[in-house]
């Protein structure tokens, strides 16, 4: 009986520790590829031709600055989400694991998304279209994940069983608005690439608001 116990409850403490894991994982990815941008926008020193102005030249990558701008701003939006989220997970399994994996393999291939955009708004009307296409659908991707691995969660009894239903099914319908939106937003890339990106950019601030799920607003100590 006793040996059961010790098992159970090692059983319990591993789980409780992979979910620890799969967060810590997580923001080691997120803060990679964050990294990987700052140092890609190194890169983005204009060049001069003689006589040009360094405002004209600033201006004339305005493509990439705009990519990086919008792009900082998705991945900052996905890791406050996941942060959130993992909040509620206490234990994992295989399936969730899997599941973001998956999540993360969008997240990491957004700035590839992003510089492919960059490279081509000033380019023919079907490369902008594709360009802003591909990177809408990565960015649609993560925001699928993160649906599919919060509705797992729930299923399989995997979040804090102190959670109120209530709040797990408004989170659950908070998640569910991002890829309505960003289906909108897709649609927006084959009329107007820019507009579409313009679009995503104000729908992915609308997470930056505080909503069900996040973390509270701090209370001043009373005095």
């Amino acid at each position: 009986m006793v040996d059961e116990e010790e098992y159970e409850f090692g059983h319990r403490r591993e789980k409780e520790r992979d979910a620890s894991r799969v967060e810590a994982f997580s923001d080691a990815v997120i803060a990679i590829v964050l990294t990987l941008m700052a140092v890609d926008l190194l890169q983005l020193s204009p060049q001069r031709p003689e006589g040009q102005e360094l405002p004209d030249a600033l201006f004339h990558e305005w493509p990439a600055y705009l990519a990086f701008v919008i792009t900082f701003v998705i991945v900052g939006q996905v890791w406050l989400t996941h942060h959130n989220m993992w909040r509620y997970v206490v234990k994992v399994d295989q399936l969730l694991l899997v599941l973001n994996l998956l999540l993360l393999l969008f997240v990491a291939a957004i700035p590839f998304a992003a510089s492919l955009l960059a490279d081509n708004l000033r380019g023919t009307v079907a490369d902008q279209r594709l360009t802003a296409a591909l990177y809408v659908g990565t960015v649609l991707g993560e925001a699928l994940f993160f649906n599919l691995s919060w509705w797992w969660a729930r299923r399989r009894r995997l979040l804090d069983p102190g959670l109120d239903p209530r709040l797990a099914r408004a989170v659950a319908r908070r998640f569910l608005l991002g890829p309505l939106l960003y289906v909108v937003a897709f649609g927006i890339s084959f009329v107007d690439p820019v507009l579409s990106l313009a679009a995503y950019f104000l729908l992915t601030g609308l997470y930056l608001v505080r909503g069900p799920g996040d973390l509270p607003s701090s209370r001043p100590a009373p005095a």
